[in-house]
């Protein structure tokens, strides 16, 4: 298995990392660390991160990395993260509204997810990082 991000998801890891880092450099180091441990795991287990229990009827899984909820879709030989969301954050419960909507829309229209295959941004490199 490989674990990539979709541009948004990319997008979003980015972002948490820059607001993290504008306050303790040192600490968007080490969630950066701690992410790429807790996503590599994916390779070997992607059914080890949990549904998610707000849609268990919805082929979405998360993995919680403090204060951030990274949700994933299985899909053949890869596991797309393809969200990261900031638990802490008090626009996280207008989206949580919103979200149901947004991932049944996607679930419906069902994202070409091979089409990001080229990108090597969106993979874990042979280090074990997180390429940015």
């Amino acid at each position: 298995m490989k674990v990539r991000f979709t541009p948004s998801a990319r997008f979003q890891f980015l972002y948490a990392l820059a607001y993290i880092r504008r306050d303790k450099p040192s600490a968007a180091t080490s969630f950066r660390e701690h992410s790429e441990t807790v996503l590599r795991r994916l390779e070997d287990f992607p059914e080890s991160g949990r549904i998610i229990p707000e849609f268990p009827e919805l082929p979405y899984r998360e993995v919680i990395i403090s204060p951030y909820r990274f949700f994933y879709k299985i899909k053949g030989d890869i596991v797309w993260i393809v969200a990261v969301w900031c638990t802490a954050s008090k626009a996280t419960k207008a989206l949580n509204a919103n979200k149901k909507m947004e991932m049944e829309l996607t679930t419906k229209a069902e994202p070409i997810f091979g089409e990001f295959k080229g990108l090597d941004c969106n993979r874990l490199s042979k280090r074990g990082r997180i390429k940015a």
